[in-house]
């Protein structure tokens, strides 16, 4: 079980926000020139073994309104997708997560494939059982959870 304790202290540096921004930034130009070939899959930590697939998610900033694309963890879940805000552990939720509290209609894209979607941060027992099949999916989820005093959201984004 990951403890607390032994959270990195240099997670807290702003070198690597900035190394999650830039590299965000590379995949989502690389995975956008290949169709999601390159880029679809997330084979760093737990997912080394076992590659996790990865989706574009475009939404609008809450304040500027601007467009943004962060690529992300998936789970699929009939004709859902559920990812998570974990930011790898960090303090505090991702700027997407809160762009999508305000506008929750996005556009994901997963391999060539562009469609719209709904957010919703799922609660209770849905949360429960969808969190129970993301750690299994990418067992760093759990470390992540561990690592913050925040609850971890899971969201559901639904085809609209």
């Amino acid at each position: 079980m990951p403890d607390a304790n032994n959270r990195p202290d240099q997670l807290d540096s702003p070198v690597v926000a900035r190394i999650i921004k830039y590299g965000s930034r590379v995949q989502t130009w690389v995975y956008r020139a290949t169709d999601g070939r390159i880029g679809g899959k997330w084979r760093i930590g737990s997912g080394f073994r076992r590659p996790v697939p990865t989706l574009l998610l475009d939404h609008r900033g809450r304040r500027s309104g601007r467009w943004f694309t962060t690529p992300l963890l998936y789970l699929g879940h009939g004709a859902d997708l559920v990812v998570v805000a974990s930011q790898g552990g960090l303090p505090r939720h991702p700027q997407w997560y809160r762009n999508l509290l305000a506008h929750p209609d996005a556009v994901v894209q997963v391999g060539a494939e562009v469609r719209p979607v709904r957010a919703r941060v799922a609660t209770g027992a849905e949360r429960s059982g969808l969190w129970t099949r993301l750690v299994d999916l990418y067992a760093d989820f759990e470390t992540y959870q561990a690592w913050t005093d925040r609850t971890i959201p899971v969201v559901v984004l639904e085809p609209r």
